[in-house]
Order: C-alpha cells, then structure tokens, then sequence
C-alpha cells in the first residue's frame, strides 16, 4: 500500500511539475498559418518568421492548402493548443473577422500578415494587428519602371503611335493587391505621360504556369502588337517570359519588357539574364521578422510599441513594409 501510495504522489509531483513548466515563457507556441505553401513569396516569408523564431519562441506553422475551411480548421485546432498567440496570412481576407472573434473569445492575440483584412474586421479587438505592404506603391513602382524605359527606348513603341499598347496578369480576382497593383501600375505610366491602351487582362492567381498558359493566349490574339506585359508578381512574370521565349523573344534583339513584384531568387536570376525588365522589393525578410516580433510580444501580454518590435505601428494596428524598384542596375542590393 506505501508503494503504491509513493507511486501516485510522484505522479502527482511529475503532473504538478509538468503544468508549472507549461506556464514559462520557453513553452509558447505561436500558431502561424500560411495561405500555401507552394507560393514562392510566402515560401520567403515562412522562412523569415522560422529564422527570427530561433532561441526566442516555438512556432508552428501550417498549410492552409489555399482553402478557407481548412485554415479555419487549423486556426480551431491552434485554439484548442492554448497556442500563446496566432500569426495568420488569410487565405481569403473577407474571412478575417471569423478568425478574430475566435481568437478573441479565447483571448489569443492574433497578427494577420501579407492579406489585409477589412478595416471593420480590425477594429473588432484590441489585440489585433497587421503586417504588410502597401499594394498601391507597389504597383506605383512597377509603373515607373516600364514608364521609364519606354521613354529611354523609342524603339519599345513598335507602331510609333507615342501609345503604350500592353497587357496585363493579374493575381486573384478581389485581392485587394490584384487591384491596387493593376489600378496603380498604369496610373504611373499615365502620370509619366504616356498614353496606354490595353490589349488584353486576365487573372493568373498568381501562378507561373497560368501566367504562361495566359501570356500564349495574349501572344495568339495579339503577338507583336503587345509593347509591354505587366504581372502582379513575379511567378506570373516568370511564367509569361517562357511565352514570349517561345515566340522568339530575348534573342536577336527581340526584348520585351515585362515588370512583376517580390523580388523573388528566381526572378532576380531573370533580371541577371535579361529576361526581365524589373521587379519591385516586397521584402519577405521583414515582414517575416516583424510578424513574428509583434506576435511574441503579444503573446508575453506586452503591448507592442516601436521599441520592443523594432518596427514604426501605425494607427495603432499596421505594421507597413516598404516597397523598393529593383532592375538589372542594383538588384545586388537584395541579395
């Protein structure tokens, strides 16, 4: 009977022992849910988040395989972890406010990044932030790019009609940096005056291989008389320049320009061979970096402020990730 006495006290020790360890700081876990993994941007800023965790705090990340009721599901099954925080890259922005009255009936402080949620969504709790960039200086810069080099190549007007005839790749339909990239990427050529007039648009969701299957169908309708190519980010870009290789493009002198953004390893290898005109600097790094400062500092009960996350916040709830233009001339200022 002592035996068995000693036996179940030390199991009552060991379990007491085991829920003291719980409450340390060295056993918080951030629950981090990524829209998909097979996306070469986001793919950087898992990277980021994994490598600014290191000797700080636990993470554990998750693909949402590009589909709302499974990221809801994982986000239901961080919640049931008692994770000590959320970091979560929406697959669907419209779908933030679910997540956020989830996460604030259980009191976990939540940090959406890369997809904006809806203003109204953010307002619904105190412990709700963002990090990302601002889509329209992104599109601003990848304007300016093609609006620069048409006014150094008198050549890129074909039919010299002083119009810039081009086309257009566009991420999902409703993104907001679908839209504000497309909106603003010509409002800069214009602002640059140059007249535009578009050939063709069409949603490649972001996809090399549908920005190439697209970027065919543009050259069967269209074929020369297509000036410039603009994607939304830099697989679709990728995707369109195998298009255009297929069509004799990028040898003997036959150059197209085609811009896109993120600043992707592969697309500046593009940039080196000259196969891309440009690229804009969405920095993965950090907002991987600032994702995971704001969300440990919530999840140690602190409320975050420049000092202890080492980024600007404004209103309060945005962290804001500058853009940079990047070409040929200072791509070695990303690597």
């Amino acid at each position: 009977m002592k035996k068995v006495l000693s036996l179940l006290l030390t199991g009552v020790l060991l379990a007491a022992a085991g829920c003291s360890n719980s409450g340390n700081s060295d056993s918080k876990t951030i629950g981090v849910a990524i829209y998909k993994f097979d996306d070469t941007f986001m793919t950087g800023v898992r990277n980021a988040i994994q490598e600014a965790a290191k000797g700080k705090v636990k993470v554990d990340i998750v693909d949402s395989q590009n589909d709302q009721p499974t990221q809801n599901d994982k986000v239901n099954l961080f919640i049931s972890k008692r994770v000590s925080a959320l970091a979560i890259n929406p697959v669907d922005r419209t779908a933030a406010g679910v997540i956020i009255d989830k996460a604030k009936q259980a009191n976990v402080p939540v940090v959406f990044f890369n997809r904006e949620p809806l203003k109204e969504d953010m307002q619904k709790w105190d412990k709700v932030y963002y990090v990302g960039a601002k889509a329209e200086e992104s599109g601003t810069l990848s304007g300016e790019i093609i609006a620069d080099y048409f006014k150094s190549h008198p050549e890129a007007d074909k039919n010299k009609d002083g119009v810039l005839q081009y086309v257009m790749l566009k991420g999902e339909p409703g993104h907001q940096d679908a839209e504000l990239r497309t909106k603003y990427s010509i409002m800069a050529v214009e602002k640059a005056g140059i007249k535009v007039q578009k050939l063709a648009e069409d949603t490649a969701m972001w996809d090399r291989v549908k920005g190439q299957e697209k970027m065919a169908a543009f050259l069967s309708a269209h074929g020369d008389k297509i000036e410039a190519v603009f994607a939304n980010n830099d697989d679709m870009a990728l995707g369109a320049i195998e298009a255009l290789k297929a069509k004799g493009y990028f040898k003997n002198n036959k150059f197209m320009p085609v811009v896109g953004v993120d600043a992707t390893a592969p697309a500046l290898q593009a940039l080196k061979e000259g196969t891309l005109l440009g690229t804009v600097l969405n920095d993965a790094k950090n907002q991987g970096k600032a994702t995971l400062a704001l969300a440990q500092v919530l999840s140690q009960g602190q409320t975050p402020t420049k000092e202890n996350i080492g980024y600007e916040i404004t209103d309060g709830k945005y962290v804001w990730i500058p853009y940079k233009k990047i070409t040929k001339e200072n791509m070695n200022e990303v690597k």
